[in-house]
């Protein structure tokens, strides 16, 4: 684990960049829709850490 998250955090990031360049290459419209698709997963996934944030400070809160 100690080799594998770094190389993860790493090579995702260059993955999804280099689907969408060549997504773009084979036609504009699709590296178009997969960069909506990251962006909305991106967004969702925001969310969802964003929720279980302000869970936790309501929890703190109601318990001092």
């Amino acid at each position: 684990m100690r080799i594998a998250k770094p190389v993860l955090l790493v090579s995702t990031p260059i993955g999804v960049a280099w689907g969408l360049y060549e997504a773009w290459k084979v036609r504009w419209w699709l590296g178009l829709l997969m960069a909506v698709l990251v962006g909305v997963i991106g967004l969702f996934s925001w969310m969802t850490v964003r929720r279980i944030q302000l869970d936790r400070l309501a929890d703190e809160k109601a318990a001092s």
